[in-house]
């Protein structure tokens, strides 16, 4: 099955997206129409459990699927598989009559979701969140500042971190309707790369939703589940970009001469495209690996158990941190290769390099990432605080 559905992603990317650099490098419009036809194709949200309708892929299968997307934009294939992390979040933490309601209603209109966690003060440190909510007359009402947030927009739903006025300690994920009143778009970010996708400002000012949208447990924890499967299909999309680095690099050198000889047949050349195949089939392994062992706890007796007491992956961790290194490795190389054309608006490389730096920034920059590796998975555990 992943295989048929390898080639109608492929078959998909092909149609709709390849050749259109420049239509999504303009900060089209979100949603652009390609998501429509995704949905057409029977491919949006193929990460759904098959019961609702959709591809039913696992996170495994997601990485080549994602590869396959990035190849032809990462724009487009960003905002087409981040609802995965809110998506994963509904599957395994609230109640199932609610997951069910609005999973099967993204199934069934190719939807978004989006999530709120980012904020201009705290950063990536989710325990500095200032927004905060408060139980009256039987409502949850939130309020403050979310700063980086992807669909939020065409988004159905929202999920917002946020922590209790009541008590600060209380850490929580809310469930937030799109068209819930006091939601408000600040602004749309003008990203240097990316820019197929739409990613916002928005406020929420007295936003009030049932106080069942709350979902149970620590919202730190769910953030964190969720994280992995985003995380690793992040770092998935570093692996696409470098192969359409490898590509227009190996068209390039069967034109292009060096004293006298075609640079295909070049030693220096063939090095770096050497090093450049190494980059992509250990970031492959790396990501499938770790998709992998997603898989596994999602398919557990007790996945929300599993994935709430595991917490962050170290698999999913390294995954997004190599490949943010990786690719912008490959990016190098690949601009290198163009001379003053890869340094120019005029090459497809010059987008390419701009797209594949969001792997080392987004949910997580290296720097976050180390820190929870080491504080995870280096510190013994009985000097973790």
């Amino acid at each position: 099955m992943s295989a048929d559905l390898l080639d109608r992603v492929r078959d998909f990317a092909g149609a709709e997206l390849m050749d259109r650099a420049n239509y999504f490098d303009t900060r089209p419009e979100a949603p652009v129409p390609a998501s429509a036809a995704l949905h057409r194709a029977g491919l949006a949200n193929w990460w759904l459990p098959v019961e609702y309708g959709t591809a039913g892929a696992s996170l495994e299968t997601s990485v080549d699927i994602v590869s396959e997307l990035a190849y032809a934009d990462a724009g487009f294939a960003f905002s087409s598989f981040l609802s995965i992390l809110g998506t994963t979040i509904l599957r395994l933490f609230a109640d199932p009559s609610t997951a069910a309601e609005y999973l099967g209603r993204m199934a069934r209109d190719g939807g978004v979701c989006g999530i709120l966690v980012s904020e201009e003060a705290a950063g990536s440190e989710l325990g500095r969140t200032a927004t905060t909510y408060t139980v009256r007359d039987g409502s949850l009402l939130l309020n403050g500042d979310k700063y980086f947030s992807t669909n939020t927009d065409a988004a159905d739903f929202l999920l917002v971190a946020a922590r209790s006025v009541h008590d600060e300690s209380v850490f929580s994920v809310v469930l937030v309707p799109r068209d819930t009143p006091g939601v408000e778009i600040v602004k749309r970010w003008d990203m240097i790369g990316m820019r197929g996708s739409g990613t916002y400002q928005v406020r929420l000012d007295n936003c009030a939703v049932p106080v069942e949208n709350l979902l149970p447990g620590h919202g730190l924890r769910h953030l964190e589940a969720g994280l992995n499967a985003s995380r690793i299909l992040i770092a998935a999309t570093a692996i696409g970009v470098s192969r359409r680095i490898r590509d227009l690099a190996m068209e390039y050198a069967t034109t292009k001469t060096v004293k006298g000889a075609p640079l295909i047949g070049n030693a220096v050349f063939a090095g770096k495209l050497g090093q450049i195949e190494m980059y992509i089939d250990v970031m492959r392994n790396q990501c499938r690996a770790a998709a992998a062992q997603f898989d596994e706890a999602v398919s557990s007796g007790d996945p929300g158990g599993t994935l709430y007491r595991t917490g962050t992956l170290r698999s999913a961790l390294a995954a997004k941190m190599y490949c943010g290194q990786a690719g912008w490795a490959v990016a190098t190389i690949g601009s290198e290769m163009f001379g003053g054309l890869g340094y120019t608006e005029d090459h497809p490389i010059g987008k390419l390099v701009r797209d594949l730096r969001y792997v080392g920034l987004v949910e997580g920059g290296d720097d976050v990432v180390r820190d929870l590796l080491y504080t995870r998975y280096v510190i013994p555990v009985a000097r973790r605080r």
